[in-house]
């Protein structure tokens, strides 16, 4: 029996056990990972998501790791601090529920094989299908801000259980920082060779990364749920406050800033945000955390830097290794947000190494 039969027959005992046996399954849109997701419906009309996330992933990092062993492991363990694992997302959903935010309650779940069986929040609701069909982007993005600050309130959890497993909620540290943004230098100069690389060139590169990591080293922590963004978000006007906001695809969450999901938010890299829904989302969120708005825009521009930096070195290898030029239509943009980012003062370092060796970044965003 090969291994798709195997899953097929894994899936229909795990459904038949939880009572989902007769329900009509239609898969959904491939997951950008090793996920996939499909509608179950019931005769009488009751719906539920299956996630389907198989073991075949890497195993996530732990707390006690060293740098070596991370280093040895991959890149769960050097960056990503996670896995495509059905208990982080039972664990993380159900403390976000605890608390008053909307993430999908868990109906059955299976962890030895990567099941479960959770609430589903309805079709095109997701903020960016909205927004096209018309949808004012400002009264969305204000809530989203209002929940994230509502989240940044909380205490953090550092452990939490769920479908009989511990999940560590680890912090996003140095090293995690240093191997998410530094492959720019490998990668985006064999993409566009208009950028200027030289042996000077790198340890110059080397010099800046490790500014803007130190400054990040610094900033506050607070939980990040990483991909806090408009294909993510579920808008449910039917429920109050932070519950309005349906959350999406956190189970990668860490203890990192919160600079890390503004910038997720307001420098989409799928979709351009309208400057006053990027206002307002800010002036939302500084006036629920009562934060000091200089310090608050000079953590996102280093945090949003750190993350174009990471982004744009992801597509231009999946351009160049893994010769998928649809990639190159997702690229402008990831350089449009990499300059806005780095006009702000505190980035300036970085700002004149990218002008010395690859202007066009700026001369593009005019």
């Amino acid at each position: 029996m090969g291994s798709d039969a195997n899953r097929t027959f894994e899936l229909k005992a795990f459904l038949d056990r939880s009572g989902w046996g007769e329900a009509r399954l239609s898969w959904l849109g491939q997951d950008a990972s090793t996920r996939r997701y499909g509608r179950l419906a019931k005769a009488d009309g009751t719906t539920a998501l299956l996630m389907d996330a198989p073991l075949v992933e890497d195993d996530p990092c732990t707390p006690t790791m060293s740098a070596e062993e991370r280093l040895a492991g991959g890149w769960n363990k050097q960056s990503r601090l996670a896995a495509s694992r059905v208990e982080a997302f039972a664990a993380i959903g159900g403390w976000l529920r605890d608390h008053g935010f909307s993430a999908p309650a868990i109906y059955a779940g299976d962890s030895s094989l990567g099941l479960a069986i959770i609430e589903d929040f309805g079709t095109l609701k997701e903020f960016a299908r909205l927004i096209e069909k018309g949808a004012d982007e400002v009264t969305l993005y204000t809530a989203a801000a209002s929940a994230l600050a509502d989240l940044h309130a909380l205490e953090t959890p550092r452990q939490l259980h769920a479908l009989g497993r511990d999940w560590p909620i680890l912090d996003f540290d140095d090293l995690a920082l240093n191997v998410n943004a530094s492959l720019f230098a490998n990668w985006f100069p064999a993409q566009d060779t208009r950028m200027r690389m030289t042996d000077q060139d790198r340890i110059r590169w080397e010099r800046e990364l490790a500014e803007l990591l130190d400054r990040a080293r610094d900033f506050p922590r607070e939980l990040t749920l990483r991909d806090y963004h408009a294909e993510n978000l579920i808008w449910l006007p039917e429920r109050e406050g932070r519950a309005r906001i349906g959350l999406l695809d956190f189970q990668d969450a860490v203890i990192g800033w919160d600079a890390w999901d503004m910038a997720m938010l307001v420098q989409d890299a799928r979709r351009e945000v309208s400057p006053a829904a990027y206002s307002a989302a800010i002036k939302t969120y500084l006036d629920r955390t009562g934060k000091s708005e200089a310090d608050f825009l000079e953590r996102l521009s280093i945090i949003g830097t750190l993350n174009a930096l990471r982004i744009v070195w992801i597509f231009s290898r999946l351009i160049v290794r893994d010769h998928k030029p649809r990639y190159l239509d997702f690229l402008p943009r990831q350089k449009l947000l990499l300059a806005r980012n780095l006009e702000h003062p505190a980035a300036a370092g970085m700002a004149a190494f990218v002008r010395d060796t690859a202007p066009f970044i700026f001369e593009e965003a005019k």
